[in-house]
C-alpha cells in the first residue's frame, strides 16, 4: 500500500462553518458515520461506521504510517477528523507530513476551492452527487424537533433507509472525484517545495494562538450593553420602530432632507461632513451601532477548543491566482489597529467588566472594542509574541518581475517608493515630500491600487476620490492634477507614473 484517498462523512451538533473543524471535532457527539476509501487507486470501499461496520486494521494502521500518503480534498478536514476518531489527546493531530490535498493542488492550478466546482471545470466523467448538499443536512446536522418526528433532534440511518443508501452512494462517488482529479493533475505536478510549505501550514494551523476569553466574554457582554443603549437613542431620536434597518434609517434621513442610496461605512463618513443636528447624532450613532469589527469577539467564541486555543484561522493557497493565504473564521488578516494612548488600562477595564468606569472615560465603547481585538490574542506562558513584517514586499517583487528598474534602484538606495512614486506622478522633487505629505499618502494609494492589475475602480476602492485624484468620467479615468489622462500609460509602470 502506498496511498490511500479518503473521503468522510460526519455528524456533530456543532456548526462547522462558524467554528471551524478543530472546534467541531470536539463536540460530545461528534462521530464519523461512513468512512469511504481507495487503496493505490483501486476499487472504492464504504464502511458504514454508523451501521457498526469495522475498519479495516490495514486501513486503520495506514492513517498513523508515515510511509502511506493519505490524499483528501480538503484533507485537514478528514485529517483532524480522524485524529479525533483515533482518540488522540486534546490539542494534538495527526501528522500532515504525510497527507496530501487533492484541493490545494486543484487551488494551484488556479481551479475552484471545490470538489463539485474542480470536477465541473475539469469535465470529469464521474461528478459530484449534486443531492449530497440535502444527505449531509439530513444525516450531518441536528434537525428540529417536530411532531412529525416525533420530537427528535437528530435524523439517524433508521429514520430513512433510501436516504442512507443514497448517502453511501455519495460517499463513494466523492472518493472517485477526488482520485479521478488526481488523475488530471498528474502531468501537472505540484513542487515539492510547496507540498512543504502546506505542511508548515497545517502545522501552524494545528498549533493555533491563545485567547485571553476573560476579555472576549466581558467584550461581548460590554458589546451588547451597549448596542442596547445606542439602539435606545436611536429610538428615542428617530422614532423608528427598528434603528437597526438600513431601509427605515435611509427613510428616516430621507424625510429629513438628507438623501443617501447606501448607508456604508465610506458614505457615512462623507455625510458627516456636512450634516446638521440632529441629523449628525444620529449618523453617529449609526456608525457605532454598525461597528462590525466586535463581531471578532463573537467568532472567538465560537472556535476556542477546550485548551483555549483558536485553530484552523487561514487557508493555504486561498487566494489561487497568486498563493496567498486567506484568512478564516476569526479572520487574521484583517484586525483592527489600536491607537488609545492608554490601552492597558482600556484593556483592564474591559476585562473586568467595569462597564460603567468604560463608558464614562471612553465617548464610544464600539470603538474602544475594536481596537482592543488584538490584545485578545496572547502567548502562553513564558513566551511572547514578536511581529515582523517584510517591508514593501508586494511592491518589491511586482518591480523585479515587470522589469521597472527605476523602482529597481529605489529598493537598492533610499527605498521610499511611496515618495518616488508620487515625485513622478506630480512632478515633484522627492525631497519635498516628506512622511506626513500629502502627495507621499496618493503615491501610497497609487502604489497599493495598482501593483495587482488595478484600475479606476481600485484607485477609488483606495480612496483616490478623497485624496484629491479627478475622476474624468468622459474618459473614465482618474486624473492626476495637471496631467491629462492620456499621458498615462496603460503598462504597470505608466499606470503609476505620469510620464512627462
Amino acid at each position: 500500500m502506498r496511498t490511500v484517498s479518503i473521503d468522510i462523512e460526519t455528524y456533530s451538533s456543532v456548526d462547522l462553518a462558524k467554528s471551524g473543524v478543530y472546534r467541531y471535532v470536539e463536540s460530545p457527539d461528534f462521530e464519523i458515520l461512513l468512512f469511504g476509501y481507495s487503496v493505490d487507486g483501486k476499487e472504492v470501499q464504504v464502511v458504514d461506521l454508523a451501521g457498526g461496520d469495522e475498519l479495516p486494521d490495514e486501513i486503520r494502521l495506514a492513517l498513523t504510517d508515515p510511509a502511506v500518503m493519505k490524499w483528501a480534498f480538503n484533507a485537514q478536514f478528514e485529517r483532524i477528523c480522524l485524529s479525533k476518531w483515533l482518540r488522540f489527546p486534546s490539542g494534538q493531530y495527526l501528522d500532515p507530513q504525510s497527507w496530501r490535498c487533492t484541493m490545494i493542488w486543484s487551488a494551484y492550478m488556479g481551479l475552484p476551492l471545490s470538489l463539485e466546482g474542480t470536477g465541473a471545470v475539469l469535465g470529469l466523467e464521474k461528478q459530484k452527487l449534486t443531492e449530497g448538499k440535502h444527505l449531509i443536512r439530513y444525516f450531518c446536522m441536528p434537525c428540529k424537533s417536530t411532531a412529525v418526528n416525533d420530537q427528535r433532534t437528530r435524523n439517524l440511518p433508521i429514520h430513512a433507509p433510501d436516504k442512507w443508501s443514497e448517502f453511501k452512494a455519495y460517499n463513494c462517488r466523492d472518493v472517485e472525484t477526488e482520485i479521478s482529479i488526481q488523475a488530471k493533475l498528474e502531468k501537472f505536478p505540484m513542487p515539492d517545495s510547496v507540498w512543504t510549505e502546506y505542511c508548515m501550514d497545517q502545522e501552524i494551523n494545528d498549533r493555533g494562538v491563545a485567547l485571553d476569553m476573560d476579555l472576549v466574554h466581558h467584550a461581548i457582554e460590554a458589546d451588547e450593553r451597549s448596542r442596547s443603549e445606542l439602539t435606545v437613542q436611536l429610538r428615542l431620536l428617530t422614532e423608528l420602530e427598528n434603528p437597526n434597518s438600513v431601509v427605515q434609517m435611509k427613510q428616516w434621513l430621507s424625510d429629513n432632507g438628507l438623501e443617501t442610496d447606501t448607508l456604508g461605512k465610506k458614505t457615512v463618513v462623507e455625510l458627516l461632513k456636512t450634516a446638521s443636528e440632529p441629523l449628525c447624532k444620529v449618523l453617529e450613532l449609526r456608525q457605532s451601532l454598525a461597528k462590525s469589527s466586535v463581531k471578532k469577539y463573537t467568532a472567538m467564541e465560537n472556535v476556542i477548543c477546550a485548551d483555549g486555543r483558536a485553530r484552523g484561522m487561514f487557508q493555504f493557497y486561498g487566494a489561487n491566482r497568486t498563493g496567498r493565504w486567506a484568512g478564516r473564521l476569526i479572520q487574521l488578516q484583517n484586525l483592527p489597529q489600536n491607537h488609545i494612548p492608554d490601552l492597558e488600562q482600556a484593556r483592564s477595564l474591559v476585562r473586568s467588566g467595569n462597564y460603567a468606569a468604560l463608558e464614562m472615560l471612553y465617548n464610544r465603547v464600539p470603538e474602544v472594542l475594536s481596537e482592543l481585538i488584538r490584545t485578545a490574542f496572547v502567548p502562553k506562558d513564558g513566551c511572547k509574541f514578536i511581529v515582523a513584517d517584510f517591508s514593501a514586499i508586494e511592491a518589491r517583487v511586482i518591480a523585479w518581475l515587470s522589469g521597472e528598474h527605476w523602482r529597481n534602484d529605489v529598493f537598492a538606495t533610499h527605498g521610499k517608493i511611496y515618495e518616488a512614486s508620487a515625485s513622478q506622478m506630480f512632478d515633484v522633487p522627492i525631497e519635498e515630500i516628506t512622511k506626513g505629505s500629502p502627495l507621499r499618502q496618493k503615491g501610497k494609494i497609487a502604489e497599493l491600487a495598482l501593483g495587482y492589475g488595478g484600475s479606476v475602480g481600485a484607485l477609488k476602492a483606495m480612496g483616490a476620490l478623497e485624496m484629491g485624484l479627478v475622476d474624468d468620467t468622459n474618459s473614465n479615468l482618474l486624473s492626476l492634477p495637471g496631467v491629462h489622462p492620456t499621458q498615462i500609460s496603460s503598462d504597470y509602470g505608466g499606470m503609476l507614473t505620469a510620464l512627462q
